[in-house]
């Protein structure tokens, strides 16, 4: 068998840590294969792409991870519902796609405790994928977005939202970053007038931006909360996508140390 490729499209993608987390499993577990980078700017080119590379499997980031949905020729049931795919693996020319954000988020928000309420800042594919799971598992998720667009979904499935405008504050245990502000400038995923209103209130903030401290955590500090970026959630659903690219020949346990030297390294 020829060494299968791997990678990881998205934009922007060149800070992405999937890439070293997968090469040093691959590694570890003397499996052939080998994981990169590529810079998609057009999600409607996903398919097309993903067959002129001649790969066996992607991760997908944002801003493409509805467009990863409609280009799957198979759904497991959880895809299906959520409408959003993260892992995509090629089996016999067909497309299977899969959810791994939601399962390692709530295995990596796990470690707070008495947690009821939860403000997801931001209605994206993370968020679309993450408050389904979270209200199977017992939380009570409230959305706030800046504009009403992305809000539709989750009025149909019976959630709480706000827009930036339309927001009544309430008490939250939990509050979560679920946009990409931050990640490359000083901006906050809402303004500091309604961060102000809910941060003293929460037991603990949560932003999925990994390696770096973002104004939102900085912000979250300053009222002594506990706080935690994307790390846990990106290697916790970075393992689970390793097991379906490797046709679950290795377990969870197995792939973990592989995988969690990337964050050290």
């Amino acid at each position: 068998m020829s060494q299968q490729l791997f990678a990881i499209f998205g934009n922007p993608v060149a800070h992405s840590k999937s890439p070293l987390m997968h090469n040093l499993a691959f590694e570890g577990l003397d499996y052939d294969a080998c994981y990169t980078r590529y810079l998609l700017k057009d999600g409607t080119t996903l398919k097309e792409t993903f067959f002129k590379l001649n790969l066996k499997g992607v991760n997908v980031t944002v801003p493409h991870k509805e467009a990863a949905f409609h280009a799957c020729d198979e759904l497991d049931t959880f895809a299906k519902h959520i409408g959003v795919v993260n892992t995509i693996v090629e089996k016999d020319g067909k497309l299977y796609g899969y959810n791994t954000d939601a399962p390692g988020f709530l295995k990596a928000i796990s470690e707070f405790k008495e947690i009821k309420t939860v403000l997801f800042l931001g209605a994206g594919g993370t968020a679309q994928s993450t408050s389904s799971i979270l209200r199977d598992e017992g939380y009570e998720v409230t959305l706030l977005n800046r504009s009403p667009g992305r809000l539709d979904k989750y009025i149909k499935d019976g959630f709480k939202t706000f827009t930036f405008d339309t927001f009544e504050p309430n008490t939250y245990d939990l509050i979560i970053n679920m946009t990409s502000a931050g990640l490359e400038n000083d901006s906050l995923p809402a303004s500091k007038k309604i961060l102000d209103m809910v941060i003293p209130h929460a037991k603990a903030c949560v932003d999925v931006i990994y390696g770096k401290e973002t104004p939102f955590l900085k912000l979250a500090k300053t009222y002594q909360k506990p706080t935690k970026d994307g790390s846990d959630m990106l290697l916790y659903q970075g393992i689970i996508a390793f097991e379906y690219f490797t046709n679950h020949t290795y377990t969870f346990e197995e792939i973990k140390p592989y995988m969690q030297r990337a964050f050290s390294l």
